[in-house]
């Protein structure tokens, strides 16, 4: 079985030419390269020998300056950095075959595009990203008191208050692809790293995490793989709710940490940190090991259908 991808257009070239002409006018054009390219084979395995997962390339979301998500106590870097690592022990333990790479084994921050990279420079067989769900702050204007004037008229006095749901929860897997451009809060929270990066609009073609309209552009890039992620991630759903997790579905997002891949990828949500009881779970021992335990089980299960293909 031959992995296929196709390639990109030269980093240096596409930069001087997203320089000179606005982002929009070349998301058709995006479209028409990528659809036209021809596709080469890419693979671990020699030819003629039967397809084998040998590199599986775990990737601890955020990280470094790029972690200012967090819970009551703990930090979506922290726990994702863990569970990450508890996974990769896993494979190397339970599939002997199999090679761990990790982008990243410290609190460092890794530049999105570089994750990728080293997937694909790796020839890896998948890319499993771990990250935290979040729910955005949402600002209230309320009536805290009144006050009188001087003609005795009572005029209410305004307080703004910030605050975020605590009672959501769940997980929720995803892969790359185009969502609609009016629920792309995920999406614009996970890209938003890009801008911790000082040539972010040389390696990302203009992209600017925070122009909704622009995340189309991460969509055109032509993904072999969908359908693999989307067995891979409905595999990893399926795990969450023999133990009883909150399902909250496969979803298609345009996530610059997917886009690029030249493999099957996923990005796994594993609960919501804004949610105390998750955020209790995901912190404790049990909590990740039940996790690392489905992503373990989707991963042998995916393993044994390609394999078997």
């Amino acid at each position: 079985m031959n992995i296929i991808f196709a390639p990109t257009m030269d980093l240096q070239n596409r930069s001087k030419l997203m320089k000179n002409t606005p982002l929009k006018r070349h998301i058709y054009l995006l479209l028409i390269v990528f659809l036209f390219v021809p596709s080469i084979s890419f693979s671990n395995n020699p030819p003629n020998t039967p397809y084998r997962i040998r590199t599986i390339v775990v990737d601890a979301g955020h990280g470094g300056q790029d972690g200012s998500t967090h819970g009551l106590y703990s930090k979506e870097k922290d726990v994702a950095l863990k569970v990450a690592l508890r996974l990769g022990k896993a494979i190397e333990n339970n599939l002997k075959d199999v090679k761990v790479i990790y982008t990243r084994t410290t609190d460092d921050f890794v530049k999105l595009y570089e994750r990728i990279g080293i997937a694909n420079r790796a020839k890896a067989d998948l890319f499993i990203s771990i990250h935290c769900n979040d729910m955005p702050v949402i600002t209230h204007t309320v009536i805290s008191s009144y006050r009188k004037t001087k003609h005795k008229k009572r005029v209410p006095v305004y307080t703004t208050t910030r605050s975020k749901s605590t009672s959501t929860k769940g997980v929720e897997t995803f892969v790359s692809g185009f969502g609609r451009l009016d629920e792309q809060d995920i999406a614009m929270r996970e890209n938003a790293s890009i801008l911790l990066e000082k040539d972010y609009k040389e390696n990302y073609a203009g992209y600017d995490p925070n122009d909704p309209e622009s995340i189309i552009v991460l969509s055109l890039i032509k993904n072999a793989f969908r359908d693999q992620s989307i067995k891979l991630a409905t595999l990893m759903q399926e795990e969450y709710i023999k133990v009883g997790r909150i399902d909250r579905g496969v979803q298609e997002k345009s996530l610059a940490v997917l886009a690029r891949a030249s493999m099957p990828a996923v990005l796994t949500e594993i609960g919501f940190i804004s949610n105390p009881e998750e955020e209790n779970y995901m912190n404790s021992e049990d909590g990740q090991n039940e996790i690392v335990s489905c992503l373990l089980n989707a991963i042998r299960a995916y393993k044994k259908l390609v394999e078997l293909e």
